[in-house]
């Protein structure tokens, strides 16, 4: 015999959509496609649950896209067109060799400043053991590419199999400028070939900068400051610039969503207007985990969140099932513990931060845990669901 007690907690669920093109209206086609999957599966949406749509189809809706061009134009405009230092940018195909495109076109040199033994975001260049073995301290020593391949060899990436270091070199080359390669970790190390710099890391930018600033650099510039408006009628992100770009075509690439928030509230209006329910919305990109085999820590996008409704703000408050189970309640069991813990959930208030209690439970912003769980069920191919429907996210044992 069972209750009428619910079974399932949270349910994360793909969504089918239309291919979403330039100037479609987003807000509709997500709600007719949120709606039908309810009518179509026999679900029904609930208040709290939480749509969640890619930022990809919210740039292309946008026709937020720009062209190699564009990038050459406004990288020669900021920062003079003559030896540049590019530095710390992250090793991709799809991220940024299609900005290097564009940044080679608008310079006479580039001086690529890689660091290692791995960038931002764990793709690796090099090993811990043969660092160590050589005596190399990342720290501080500057490395030549010479001498980066005579203690390394080639070194491409695990699960792509490309070595960057060639793959960027002849990728500058073909862009007609010129190429040296280093390594190095300290900002300051670009100095010493060129005063001009375009910094290419993403969430440690803002210290990049001011380090170089204060080393006396002439022109500093960070990839969010390239195309923060239109360049001959391109796209554009006005907060950051090329972060979170993607290569489209070999001479294109699609720009981080801009103005976002209308657009979530439209689909939250949406849903109550049509079902009574008070939903929450947001836009992902990149969810923020790390791959514990590949050491691939996967937000390359510079937020995971560009927009969402106020009912995503802040970070779970959550109390640790299994440390009331086996401390405060050691001595129940059954129905007994069942009403004991049920009972601390619906006495809980407030800030529960420093409560052992709460302690092993995820201290992260909400949007960037539901960014997770969406990116990892929507998937970064051929799935077919831009759009993700969570349900029961905000539900406790007592529900």
């Amino acid at each position: 015999m069972s209750d009428n007690t619910r079974r399932v907690g949270t349910v994360s669920r793909g969504i089918r959509c239309p291919i979403i093109r330039e100037g479609d209206n987003l807000a509709e086609i997500v709600t007719t496609s949120v709606l039908e999957a309810a009518e179509i599966e026999g679900f029904e949406l609930r208040d709290r649950d939480v749509i969640s749509l890619t930022e990809s189809i919210a740039a292309r809706a946008q026709g937020n896209y720009a062209s190699v061009d564009d990038i050459a134009a406004d990288v020669k405009a900021k920062l003079g067109g003559g030896t540049i230092g590019v530095i710390f940018p992250i090793l991709s195909r799809n991220r940024f060799a299609i900005c290097l495109k564009g940044i080679a076109k608008g310079a006479k040199k580039i001086v690529l400043m890689l660091a290692y033994p791995s960038d931002e975001v764990g793709n690796e260049l090099a090993d811990w053991d043969k660092i160590d073995e050589a005596g190399i301290n990342p720290h501080s020593d500057v490395l030549s590419l010479e001498r980066y391949r005579e203690v390394f060899g080639v070194h491409p990436l695990e699960f792509t199999g490309v070595d960057y270091v060639e793959y960027y070199q002849n990728l500058i080359k073909e862009c007609g400028a010129e190429v040296e390669i280093i390594f190095a970790n300290q900002p300051k190390a670009i100095l010493n070939y060129t005063d001009c710099v375009l910094t290419c890391d993403i969430h440690t930018r803002a210290r990049t900068k001011r380090l170089l600033k204060a080393a006396g650099a002439k022109i500093v510039c960070g990839l969010d400051e390239i195309l923060t408006a239109p360049v001959n009628g391109s796209g554009f992100n006005e907060k950051y610039g090329l972060l979170g770009s993607n290569k489209s075509t070999e001479g294109k690439i699609k720009l981080f969503p801009r103005d976002c928030q209308p657009l979530v509230l439209d689909i939250q209006k949406r849903i109550l207007d049509a079902t009574g329910k008070h939903v929450e919305v947001m836009i992902y990109g990149d969810g923020a985990f790390k791959d514990p085999k590949g050491k691939i820590w996967e937000l390359a996008d510079p937020v995971v969140s560009p927009a969402f409704t106020d009912g995503l703000i802040g970070t779970p408050n959550e109390l640790k099932l299994k440390y009331l189970a086996d401390n405060d309640f050691s001595n129940l069991s059954g129905d007994e513990l069942k009403k004991a813990i049920s009972d601390s959930i619906k006495a809980k208030s407030g800030s529960l931060v420093g409560n052992m209690a709460a302690q092993g439970t995820t201290p992260r912003q909400l949007t960037d845990l539901i960014g997770s769980l969406c990116d990892l069920t929507s998937g970064s191919g051929d799935k077919g669901t831009p759009v993700v429907l969570v349900q029961g996210y905000f539900d406790n044992y007592t529900n």
